[in-house]
């Protein structure tokens, strides 16, 4: 029997043995370390546990303008009250012609809607451009700045502006309007949505006929083209101030403007490597729906992209948005308070949000997501301040990376706890079995910190450099609602910690009634942990066999295990490590040859495990399919 002071540290050696001491610093290097990477990848994440997050994200949510598309918006077509114009001239090329159905080019000065027309593009819009090596850079929205580039294309200068007083542009009724002095008239010129024009016309007893537009605006959205009305309203001399009640009374539409932004050509890639992933791409933007479904399909962001507008959002309860919400691709016509209930009822829904901002406005909807993710570039300080992560380059294909960086770092942490768990329990066992038995203890205390503090630390920290496995985004989003571990994870930690603390005890209990001294089987049993941890890693590294083409993949696995291999052979054969640890010189049997025959033994029964683990996996998912 033990008595009381040698109970005592049997006790306190179990409880430290069991201890994982090196689980949070581990965690917070793997994290550390994603972070790292990603910033060299252009995303920098402002909080640790975000990089984690990023893994299970299975909804990202995007705007279309700048995100989706080149953010290089070019007038290609004009539409007045009886013919329809092309444009030419690429992007905010100073070059540039318009063109009738027989592609002739048409003056015109000469033609009342379209000079009226462009003068109402130069005289509406706040943008402007300057050159820099070579390149026309845009200052100001990029609506604004395909109408001032249209206006420069043809006129070859830029618009004097008489400005009297501007109503901005407001997402809530959808259009702007400015009063200025045009030969010596006083007009009030609007620029804005095609169908809140018509209704502005049709509302002060306006030509009804004003319907005949929608057949042609149709046409231009079908092909994801964002249109926008010009109209002019005559207003008194002396009028000075803009009175939002009187706009629509005897205003004449002169045409619409129909105006192009390409998709970015490695959007359609990444959009289609995330639905491999599991993850869907969700579009919201205040474009028209015909136009942002439009660019849905060209990107596939769904089989058929089915949409909602802002107006029809605020007609659901968000009972029924919740029940509905998973049904649409995209959101138009959207305001910043649509933004928040969109992403709420995603959440309600049980997915993990990611959501990309960049303006003030964006701030609730940034805040309210799972990851918020800010561009870099034209992205707010309000809007940065309120995501987890902001895109240095403004570019949608580095979510892909970040999503793809937070698997792995997710990945990594399991695979440190898998490690961690049973190696650790593994050095209690052997005192709980020692203790039973009622025999001396086969390690004493400060071997154990030596096993926790020092080999267990070296050893872990070969899955931060471990690489991404290659089926990483195959495997879809992981179900946070599951725990870290799985049942069949508990399943092994309890197995693996048998097994090592079995093996110690029983090379440790032979030597000793082959009347070898307790010293060198405590050496030899300190050993058989080591090795037990060393062997047990290169089966967790990646759920391939230990024996393949990846088994010299991570580099620095094999420069960690040597160092550990020298800080051993110190700890066993440097007097004042003798001293410290209970250690003492042992030879090349004892001392090493059964530890990495009891390493061989865990290596061979956990690859077995493994191989048989994997089929299930298979056969479960082939059933899942089904």
């Amino acid at each position: 029997m033990y008595s009381l002071p040698t109970l005592l540290i049997a006790v306190i050696t179990m409880v430290v043995g069991s201890m994982p001491e090196g689980l949070p610093a581990s965690t917070s290097v793997v994290l550390a370390m994603g972070t790292r990477r990603l910033t060299k990848q252009h995303a920098i994440v402002k909080t640790l546990p975000a990089v984690e997050t990023l893994g299970a994200v299975d909804i990202v949510n995007t705007d279309k303008t700048g995100t989706l598309t080149k953010n290089e918006m070019t007038v290609t077509d004009i539409l007045t009250n009886h013919h329809a114009y092309t444009v030419s001239g690429v992007g905010y090329d100073a070059e540039g012609q318009v063109l009738n159905d027989d592609v002739q080019p048409v003056d015109w000065q000469d033609n009342h809607d379209l000079n009226w027309l462009v003068n109402i593009a130069g005289q509406t819009s706040d943008a402007a451009f300057h050159e820099e090596n070579g390149q026309w850079i845009l200052a100001g929205e990029p609506t604004d700045g395909a109408l001032t580039a249209l206006y420069h294309k043809l006129t070859g200068n830029e618009p004097e502006i008489n400005e009297i007083e501007s109503l901005p542009f407001d997402s809530a009724f959808r259009y702007s309007a400015r009063l200025v002095d045009m030969d010596q008239d006083r007009v009030l010129l609007v620029k804005g949505a095609p169908q809140t024009l018509i209704h502005l016309v049709q509302a002060h007893g306006g030509d009804t006929s004003l319907d005949q537009w929608q057949s042609r605006l149709d046409t231009l959205t079908h092909q994801g083209k964002r249109v926008v009305a010009l109209a002019y309203q005559p207003v008194a001399s002396d009028e000075t101030e803009i009175e939002p009640d009187q706009i629509g009374d005897g205003l004449v539409i002169v045409g619409m403007v129909g105006i192009i932004d390409p998709p970015r050509p490695e959007v359609a890639k990444a959009v289609q490597q995330l639905r491999f992933a599991g993850i869907q791409v969700k579009m919201i933007t205040g474009d028209d729906p015909d136009t942002a479904a439009a660019i849905a399909s060209q990107l596939h962001l769904a089989e058929v992209p089915k949409a909602i507008t802002g107006p029809e959002i605020n007609e659901m309860s968000d009972e029924e948005l919740t029940d509905k919400i998973d049904t649409y691709t995209v959101f138009a016509r959207t305001t910043p308070a649509d933004k928040l209930r969109i992403v709420r009822a995603q959440q309600a829904r049980g997915h993990v949000v990611s959501m990309t901002g960049d303006g003030v406005n964006d701030a609730p909807a940034l805040k309210q997501a799972d990851i918020g993710v800010a561009m870099g570039i034209k992205g707010t300080d309000v809007a940065k301040g309120s995501a987890d992560m902001v895109l240095a380059d403004d570019n949608f294909t580095t979510i892909l990376t970040a999503v793809r960086e937070g698997r792995h770092v997710f990945d990594n942490i399991r695979k440190t706890i898998r490690f961690l768990l049973p190696t650790s329990f593994a050095e209690g066992l052997i005192v709980v079995m020692s203790i039973l038995l009622d025999q001396s203890l086969p390690l004493f205390p400060t071997q154990l910190l030596w096993i926790n503090m020092v080999s267990a630390l070296t050893i872990q920290f070969a899955f931060i450099f471990e690489p991404a496995e290659n089926d990483i985004m195959a495997r879809g989003p992981r179900d946070v609602k599951a725990g870290i571990m799985s049942k069949l994870d508990v399943v092994e930690v309890i197995y693996v910690s048998l097994l090592i603390s079995g093996l110690g005890m029983l090379a440790y209990d032979t030597l000793v009634n082959h009347s070898i001294t307790a010293a060198v089987g405590s050496t030899m049993t300190l050993n058989v942990v080591i090795f037990g941890k060393i062997f047990y890693l290169f089966n967790l590294r990646n759920n391939h066999p230990v024996i393949s083409k990846y088994f010299f993949q991570n580099k620095m696995t094999f420069y960690i295990i040597g160092l550990l291999i020298v800080l051993q052979l110190g700890i066993i054969y440097l007097p004042f490590m003798q001293g410290i640890f209970h250690t003492t010189s042992v030879n090349f049997w004892y001392g090493w040859g059964i530890p990495i025959i009891a390493g061989i033994v865990v290596l061979v029964v956990t690859e077995i495990v493994k191989l048989f683990r994997l089929r299930w996996d298979d056969m479960h998912q082939s059933r899942m399919e089904k």
